[in-house]
């Protein structure tokens, strides 16, 4: 199998083009080519023999889009195909700012939190640094954009299959080739990540002075009813999150965010509110509720929506930074790993050609 081209940093491309006999002005041709989407046959500005070298040795595309949903909201869901013949997905989501990615990190999951469909299956394995930035790249060019200002993607989340800091290091690879000037050139404070509260990590990337928006899924204020929601809760409590929390702004500048999946008849009363209340207050953080999108095989269920703009009330009303998510592609499966995992329940032998 060919190597993956977009796994290469700007530097690395560079290295590569002087080791072969190149100007090192090439790279920054390969680079921005690649980064439009093109495969090396398309890059018409090099030699057709470093076109041919290329095209024996890599994939100028790691992904390939094999089924897009699109909702009646707007929001559009895809399917990739990666090398290997493993799926993944992302979510592209219209607002009146722009376009928002929600891309995957891994193949699966190992968090198993109790209402994501993306940790049914277990992990099967990390995605490569390349495999995540070419779910931005095709999803972009398939929008109609380009680089620079012609570019469509405007922010990435990091919100999809998987948990980003259990694949720190390509997670962290990613983000610095995709806020590369010389390619796609996503700015750091258009990406948010979001995490489990993997907390050494945590530290980890504060230390990255890469100010990425950093979410952190809470969803309780009480450490024994969040065990029950999230299995990472039984290593990290919630004190250890919020000071890697505190050490990131610190680091940062940036406020953290907290979000909070609201499930009825679990984390959703005027007792959790409150405690909610306590535990954040004075922080420099946001809380970004969420109305439960169901997966069927977990069986928990989303409260109203009027119960959930009670729930806010309550938080704003104690001085807490708090806003309901608005409910997106929910007739495209739109919550993490469920259009992949009815993709493999409808071919669990036949995968992908």
């Amino acid at each position: 199998m060919k190597k993956n081209a977009l796994d290469m940093s700007f530097d690395e491309l560079k290295f590569y083009m002087e080791s072969v006999g190149e100007k090192s002005f090439r790279a920054g041709q390969v680079f921005k080519s690649l980064h439009r989407g093109l495969d090396f046959s398309e890059m018409t500005d090099i030699p057709k023999t470093l076109r041919e070298r290329l095209d024996g040795e890599f994939a100028a595309q790691g992904v390939k889009i094999i089924k897009s949903l699109k909702s009646v909201d707007g929001t559009e869901k895809f399917l990739f195909a990666l090398a290997d013949g493993n799926v993944v997905e992302s979510v592209l989501m219209q607002y009146k700012y722009g376009a928002t990615l929600c891309v995957s990190t891994q193949v699966g999951c190992r968090m198993n939190c109790a209402f994501c469909a993306s940790g049914l299956n277990g992990l099967v394995r990390n995605m490569s640094s390349g495999e995540i930035l070419g779910e931005v790249i095709a999803a972009n060019r398939y929008a109609g954009g380009d680089l620079a200002d012609k570019r469509k993607i405007i922010n990435i989340v990091l919100m999809g299959s998987g948990e980003p800091l259990d694949n720190y290091d390509q997670t962290v690879k990613f983000i610095k080739t995709v806020s590369c000037k010389e390619g796609i050139n996503v700015s750091v404070r258009n990406i948010s990540l979001s995490t489990c509260g993997l907390v050494p990590k945590m530290y980890d990337l504060a230390r990255e002075n890469l100010a990425v928006n950093l979410t952190v899924s809470l969803h309780s204020p009480f450490d024994e009813e969040r065990k029950r929601i999230m299995p990472v809760a039984k290593t990290y409590s919630i004190r250890e999150i919020l000071d890697a929390c505190a050490y990131y702004f610190d680091k940062t500048g940036r406020r953290y965010i907290f979000e909070y999946v609201l499930i009825s008849g679990e984390n959703d009363s005027a007792r959790h509110a409150e405690a909610l209340i306590k535990l954040l207050k004075g922080r420099p953080c946001h809380v970004n509720l969420i109305r439960l999108n169901e997966v069927k095989e977990r069986g928990l269920k989303g409260g109203t929506e009027k119960d959930a703009y009670r729930f806010m009330g309550t938080l704003n009303d104690g001085g807490i930074s708090a806003t309901l998510r608005r409910k997106m592609g929910e007739d495209i499966n739109g919550a993490c790993g469920q259009l992949r995992r009815r993709y493999l329940e409808e071919q669990p032998e036949t995968g992908i050609e």
